[in-house]
């Protein structure tokens, strides 16, 4: 390509020129190859409906025969036809959205961070895209999708153009890659799509779905809404409805369709998927109270013997006993520990030799713990936390801890119990 024919080749009218009627749809031209576009749903869990589409690209032969998007981005041997391609892409996504019979909801395009930090120099495509469609910009969502790039400032810089533009920014397939909490802090995205290899993993291991959860807290709490995608069997669509999302995509709720017509699989009915959550944890029975039940006669009679006068090791025989028991302990209502920690010489972590340098915990002071805090509102009530990473052996573990009066003190009596 010569300079000229770079930079007609640029201009939108030019773009528009390699557009076609193809019945009720449009398609492009490109290096031999035309362009369709597929539309997939993005359903809200809340609002139990479609709230946006996202536009992918779906490459054919001149003989009709379907190819992979993957070979169509190898194509391009040069800077200039990367970004033609990617605004033959984005003219194409836009004028077929424009024939959907849908004037609220949002159209998710992906950008690549090279193409975007690169367009930028060339010229104000995408604000001239929207004028040329008259198409609003609130409803758009550029999705910067997991590629690295070696100029995060011009990044940056793209991503705040477009949303002076007015539209919506996201972050694609977070969790891979270079998609990860430093690409959120730096481009503060108005919405975050989780990668789909969360929640495969999330179905298979428990420690990681209790991961996913704190993830999309989070998320939240950095101002992003979170969508997660390649959700493909039932189970998967309820760890997404349990870990807090607020959008779902994927294989299950819809599969991405070629035409303007998009609809949802007939079997998709997220009023029934969340009536079905509902009857799961309703009918859940709380392990807490089994573990109340269970722990509480045992530290009652803790609390009797340190009343008595016992020391601690002395005093929680009934508990370091028990086969679960890795450690007790003993606080002030200040957090700080009174005298050594009562250990399980059965358990193996006690003889974990990796960890010595955290064995010693006399006078460590556990004022920032959840479960100090939560003994001090609930007075003589065994109080219980999630399973957490003990810092004391680097081992998950759940907390009971109980406050009493012992003479004129409160104290608080805890003991970790592995949640393994």
């Amino acid at each position: 390509m010569s300079k000229t024919t770079d930079k007609i080749a640029l201009d939108i009218h030019s773009i528009d020129n390699t557009t076609q009627a193809f019945g009720a749809e449009w398609s492009s031209s490109f290096m031999g190859m035309d362009l369709r576009t597929a539309f997939q749903p993005i359903f809200s869990l809340s609002h139990k409906r479609i709230v946006g589409y996202e536009a992918l690209v779906r490459p054919f032969d001149r003989e009709g025969q379907a190819q992979s998007p993957g070979h169509l981005f190898q194509l391009p041997q040069s800077e200039q036809e990367n970004i033609l391609l990617d605004r033959v892409c984005r003219h194409l996504h836009m004028k077929n959205f424009k024939c959907l019979p849908d004037d609220i909801n949002w159209l998710f395009i992906n950008i690549s961070p090279k193409t975007i930090t690169k367009g930028l120099r060339y010229d104000s495509f995408f604000g001239k895209l929207l004028e040329h469609f008259n198409f609003p910009p609130h409803r758009v969502v550029i999705e910067v999708v997991e590629q690295p790039t070696s100029d995060s400032d011009s990044l940056a810089q793209a991503v705040d153009y477009y949303k002076q533009l007015g539209c919506l920014t996201a972050i694609d397939d977070f969790g891979a890659g270079h998609s990860n909490f430093e690409r959120v802090w730096a481009l503060k995205p108005d919405i975050v799509k989780l990668d789909r290899s969360m929640i495969v993993r999330a179905s298979t291991d428990g420690r990681i779905r209790q991961m996913l959860n704190g993830i999309v807290s989070l998320l939240h709490q950095a101002g992003c809404l979170v969508l997660m995608e390649g959700v493909e069997t039932e189970d998967q669509a309820m760890i997404a409805v349990d870990c807090g999302v607020d959008f779902v995509q994927g294989f299950y709720f819809a599969m991405p369709q070629i035409g303007i017509t998009p609809n949802p699989l007939p079997d998709t009915d997220l009023s029934e998927l969340l009536r079905s959550y509902k009857n799961e944890v309703k009918g859940k029975i709380d392990p807490t109270i089994a573990i109340r039940d269970h722990y509480f006669p045992l530290f009652n009679n803790v609390v009797d013997k340190v009343r008595e006068g016992l020391p601690l090791r002395q005093a929680a025989t009934s508990l370091t006993g028990h086969h679960t028991v890795t450690r007790c302990y003993m606080m002030d209502k200040n957090g700080i520990q009174i005298g050594e920690t009562a250990s399980s010489t059965r358990n193996i972590t006690a003889n974990n030799l990796k960890f010595k340098p955290l064995e010693n915990t006399q006078s460590a002071d556990w004022f920032r713990q959840h479960y100090l805090k939560r003994a001090l509102s609930n007075p003589n009530e065994l109080q219980i936390t999630r399973p957490y990473l003990s810092i004391t052996g680097a081992y998950m573990c759940v907390t009971l801890s109980l406050l009493f009066q012992a003479d004129d003190q409160e104290l608080v009596i805890c003991c970790d119990i592995l949640a393994d």
